[in-house]
């Protein structure tokens, strides 16, 4: 294998998708045409490469979206168990006699902080999962946009028999 088909592999499917540009970009061009010959085999190579790589990046956004729900599921474990150890501590209050009413407002008070920690940790976990999804979104605009582009090329020599 070739360097650059090495570096293609390792590039994921943006490095494909730059080799396949880069293919039709020095490609030679026919005389007095639009068109250009490429070689058949380099570019089947290259989509074939895209087609290997996309699976493995699907399972990485998969992984992340993953780890946001895993990180989702932490926090409310951890709001869960601050929430338990505040009513722990609000019914030990509760029994001291004396300091019943401060008990009460302190339980109160834990809980709230509790709360507002959990809800400061899944907006953590969603903003972190956002902005991997956005990142996903943006390469799969990319390849999207790549593809169509492709295809109107293909259907404007197809409409008019330039092949």
């Amino acid at each position: 294998m070739s360097e650059s088909e090495q570096d293609d592999r390792t590039g994921g499917v943006q490095g494909v998708l730059e080799a396949l540009v880069a293919a039709v970009e020095s490609a030679r061009a026919m005389p007095m045409s639009s068109s250009v010959l490429v070689n058949r085999a380099e570019l089947l190579d290259l989509v074939q490469q895209a087609r290997e790589a996309l699976p493995g990046q699907l399972t990485r956004a998969d992984a992340l979206l993953a780890d946001g729900d895993e990180a989702r599921a932490e926090a409310r474990a951890e709001a869960e168990r601050i929430v338990a150890a505040a009513r722990t501590e609000a019914d030990h209050l509760v029994e001291a006699e004396a300091v019943t009413v401060a008990a009460r407002q302190r339980s109160d008070q834990i809980i709230a902080d509790a709360q507002e920690q959990a809800a400061a940790l899944r907006r953590e976990a969603d903003d972190y999962c956002d902005r991997r999804l956005a990142d996903f979104e943006i390469d799969l605009g990319k390849v999207l946009g790549q593809v169509q582009a492709g295809r109107a090329k293909l259907a404007g020599r197809l409409g008019s028999g330039q092949l």
